[in-house]
């Protein structure tokens, strides 16, 4: 005997509108298979337009140093504090802090460097919840695409500093992580900061060692600290001296262009 199903509690208009909704967004629609020829190549321009307007906005931002981090901490909480300090040094050392352009600790990190009198830099992803930009960034720029968005907290960065978060911290993290192993990007330092949080994940890659998953070597691409003045030091012989950088004036921006100054 056939089972009844129980009535949707939606209406035939409540699924579609959630059906709607959900072509509508920009990554779902971008990772939802095959489709037209004009939907794939509206798709395309799409994403091209986030890429250039990332190129043009954030030509001239200088040496930078990435800080991902949870969106859902709060001003009060320790690792907002560690998040603000750190922020604060690493403006202090010449770097332009660039975050997601959110909220907690993303907006913990650019609020010091702003404290510092250093420069703050946000790409916000476009969210119809929890993300907004923060108030301290100098110059920010939003993204459709998350994965835009990823590229481009990395191309502009010589070392990343990981706070606390989530899953999205957790897939910056280790696509930095991934691009350094296999090559695709310099040896750039990261440094995970708050030990007793990372500590099962660091457990995690220690077992990839030990079953022969991963190098030994590869545990050499991570720093773990809580110190600030610890991470310091790691950036100052990782990234300045590693790589050589020195300050430098900046090139003028040509505003036709769209490029934008700080």
């Amino acid at each position: 005997m056939p089972t009844t199903l129980p009535p949707s509690p939606l209406s035939d208009d409540d699924i579609r509108e959630d059906e709607i909704h959900r072509v509508e967004n920009p990554d779902r629609r971008f990772v939802s298979g095959p489709r037209g020829r004009w939907q794939e190549l509206k798709t395309l321009f799409a994403v091209s337009s986030d890429f250039l307007r990332g190129f043009r906005t954030l030509h001239f931002v200088g040496p930078c140093v990435t800080i991902f981090g949870s969106a859902r901490i709060k001003d009060g909480h320790p690792y907002y504090e560690l998040t603000r300090r750190m922020g604060h040094a690493t403006a202090k050392l010449g770097f332009t802090v660039l975050t997601g352009g959110g909220p907690g600790l993303m907006e913990a990190a650019n609020r010091g460097a702003r404290e510092a009198g250093g420069h703050s830099v946000g790409i916000n992803i476009i969210l119809p919840f929890e993300q907004s930009i923060n108030p301290y960034v100098d110059l920010s720029v939003d993204m459709e695409f998350f994965f835009t968005r990823k590229t481009l907290l990395i191309k502009y960065s010589y070392a990343f500093i990981v706070m606390p978060g989530g899953l999205g911290t957790m897939d910056e993290l280790y696509e930095a992580l991934t691009l350094i192993q296999t090559g695709k990007v310099r040896n750039f330092p990261v440094i995970l900061a708050g030990r007793s949080y990372w500590q099962p994940m660091l457990d995690a890659i220690y077992r990839m060692r030990d079953e022969g998953m991963i190098s030994p070597h590869d545990l050499d691409l991570l720093s773990v600290t809580d110190d600030v003045d610890e991470a310091m030091a790691v950036l100052n012989d990782k990234a300045i001296k590693a790589f050589n950088l020195n300050r430098s004036k900046v090139p003028k921006r040509i505003r036709i262009l769209g490029e934008r100054g700080l």
